[in-house]
């Protein structure tokens, strides 16, 4: 097997319905990371059904037709363009018709060296496209040269790796950014990011602030100073928008009843679900339910898979 490929592994699922895809990579003095094309990287990078990644996505598209969906939010392809999901969002590529690009996947362990990149992702995965502007050039050859540096393997090429992923997310940032905008996040955003890391990975809202806070290492009442200052919104309030969310999801892109759903999005009693779900979103699980698309996976896809071929 060439060392350098991605390989697929099966995943539990964070549902019955939603499949969670994972990353390993072979080589454990590179760390979890892979580059490469949509081909490369397998037919599950162009995946047309719902699922989510434990693992960091970037993902520069140079060509094609459809649209991209993240969170349930759909934006029309418009080349060259920048998709980031991180992990626990649900998305999938819409009516695609000759994707072309590259896609960056890598853990959050890749990043040890620059932990305020972490702020940053989850800034720019807010929107389900990234429009370039005069970052574009700048952006598709740092990706063509991290490509280079994960096939050729020149010595030192891990070091380059992961300041070339430093760089892309900052120009990234530039792209989409104010020019007046801090680049380094403050205390409560670094702070806020971190809570909302934990609320939005699988399970996570099941989670209390308190336990939430305990994991942080402040005490709930210093959370909810910084969550508030950086957000605007209280810790309880973002915890109460990520159950919505999450209960969109499993209803939109799964088959679960209202009563699984419940679960799934931390409620124990269904019927206080169906009040509190109605109150965020005017509408009851059923009548959202009906009103989307579904748009439900092949069940028998499990995992990232590579083509025989790639890197």
């Amino acid at each position: 097997m060439d060392a350098r490929r991605t390989t697929p592994t099966p995943a539990p699922r964070t549902t019955p319905d939603l499949p969670l895809h994972r990353l390993q990579v072979p080589l454990p003095h590179l760390l979890p990371f892979a580059i490469g094309s949509f081909d490369a990287i397998g037919p599950l990078s162009r995946a047309g059904f719902p699922h989510r990644h434990s693992f960091y996505e970037m993902v520069h598209v140079t060509g094609g037709r459809g649209a991209h969906v993240l969170d349930l939010v759909q934006r029309p392809l418009a080349p060259p363009q920048l998709c980031v999901i991180t992990p626990g969002q649900v998305h999938y590529w819409a009516d695609t018709e000759g994707l072309a690009g590259r896609v960056v996947l890598f853990n959050e362990d890749f990043l040890l060296g620059h932990p305020q990149d972490l702020a940053a992702l989850r800034a720019l995965a807010a929107r389900p496209a990234l429009a370039l502007g005069g970052q574009a050039d700048a952006i598709g050859a740092l990706f063509a040269d991290m490509e280079h540096e994960y096939l050729t393997r020149a010595p030192g090429y891990q070091g380059v790796l992961r300041a070339s992923l430093h760089i892309l997310i900052v120009r990234a940032l530039r792209a989409c950014a104010p020019d007046d905008r801090p680049l380094v996040p403050s205390r409560p955003a670094e702070v806020a990011a971190a809570f909302t890391r934990l609320i939005a990975r699988p399970g996570g809202v099941r989670h209390s602030v308190a336990s939430t806070a305990q994991e942080l290492g402040v005490s709930p009442g210093h959370l909810q100073t910084l969550v508030k200052q950086a957000t605007g919104r209280t810790p309880g309030g973002l915890i109460r928008r990520q159950q919505t969310l999450e209960a969109k999801r499993l209803l939109a892109c799964t088959d679960l009843t209202i009563r699984q759903v419940a679960k799934e999005a931390g409620f124990v009693d269904p019927a206080y679900f169906c009040r509190f779900f109605r109150r965020e979103t005017g509408m009851t699980p059923g009548g959202f339910r009906a009103k989307v698309d579904g748009n439900h996976h092949d069940p028998r896809i499990m995992s990232i898979a590579v083509a025989p071929d790639g890197p």
